[in-house]
């Protein structure tokens, strides 16, 4: 196979997983079987490929069956951890979406915490973050929990970039991964707020979403999904309409400006870049009267919520944070 194409808009650089390529990968449970098609080479156009199911765990051990199912059909991998709230909003979307795809897709979760050489590996600095394997060479897709037809918009263009390169497969659950009944699971359903939040984002009306959530919210105050989707969906809301020459711009003029640097560090957290956002916010809050001080602290506080609190990134910047205000 020749090398990948330019990567269409929207899908970011390609990663080097050399070191896990050519490691024996010993048999584990869960992990994917290898392609198995009377007839037909693995990786020819249209090939089938046998897997116990198509959402599957995979670890810096078993990875390699990953790269080599990957010559048969486009494989999503979802790098992701236990703590992370923005984490267990995106993983029904991506159980949902790869679900409807039926095959053309396969779903692969890589647990952070336990995977670290994987996580190096497709430079996951913030999680959720979400890539492609196609042909053994990965793709960095998104990072944060988009909403479900953002999510589709991508899978799309990871399929037209798979066909230029002639990963056309399909992956066909074998009977031991099916229900007694022979159906896959349906995912557990999200309580009433949240999935009233997941239809607004769905149809794009951020305002609703934002509502849902904060009813959510009043109704408990400890529920930390709720949470982390309302500072997730008003980032969102927030980035529609602009244009990062004018945001970059207006900042650059007003370095000042609280508004202004504030835009420039949701660009900055939605493109995966959170440490600029945070020493651009932490830089000018210094400057800042009373009113600019609370608005960056108030966006700094959503912007914890959507990297994760346990994240070592968001730690330092709170610190700093709180020197700033005592």
């Amino acid at each position: 196979m020749t090398g990948l194409p330019p990567v269409p808009a929207g899908l970011r650089g390609a990663v080097d997983l050399s070191s896990l390529v050519n490691r024996p990968a010993p048999s584990a449970a869960g992990a994917p079987a290898q392609p198995t098609a009377p007839g037909q080479p693995a990786g020819a156009p249209g090939a089938a490929v046998a897997v116990p199911a198509l959402v599957v765990d995979a670890t810096d051990a078993t990875f390699s069956q990953v790269l080599e199912l990957s010559n048969t059909v486009p494989v999503i991998v979802d790098l992701w951890a236990e703590w992370c709230g923005p984490c267990k909003q995106l993983s029904p979307v991506l159980d949902k979406l790869v679900a409807e795809y039926a095959g053309r897709l396969l779903l692969v979760k890589v647990d952070v915490d336990a995977n670290p050489q994987l996580t190096e590996a497709f430079q996951a600095q913030s999680i959720p973050a979400v890539a492609a394997v196609i042909g053994g060479r990965p793709v960095q897709l998104f990072v944060g929990a988009l909403p479900e037809a953002q999510v589709r918009d991508v899978f799309e263009q990871v399929l037209q970039l798979a066909a230029q390169n002639g990963v056309t497969g399909t992956a066909v659950v074998d009977g031991a991964a099916a229900s007694e009944d022979g159906q896959t699971p349906e995912p557990e359903p999200l309580p009433p707020h949240h999935q009233d939040a997941y239809d607004a984002i769905d149809r794009g009306d951020y305002d609703a979403a934002i509502t849902a959530y904060r009813t959510a919210i009043a109704q408990d105050p400890r529920d930390q999904l709720a949470v982390a989707g309302l500072a997730q969906v008003s980032l969102i809301a927030r980035l529609q309409g602009v244009t990062i020459a004018d945001v970059r711009g207006a900042a650059a003029a007003a370095p000042t400006d609280v508004d202004a640097q504030l835009a420039v560090a949701d660009l900055d957290v939605s493109g995966g870049h959170v440490d600029d956002a945070f020493d651009r916010v932490l830089t000018v809050f210094p400057s800042l009267d009373a009113a600019g001080k609370d608005a960056a602290r108030t966006r700094l506080l959503d912007y914890f919520e959507i990297v994760g609190l346990d994240d070592p990134r968001v730690a330092a910047a709170r610190r700093r944070l709180t020197m700033l205000l005592y």
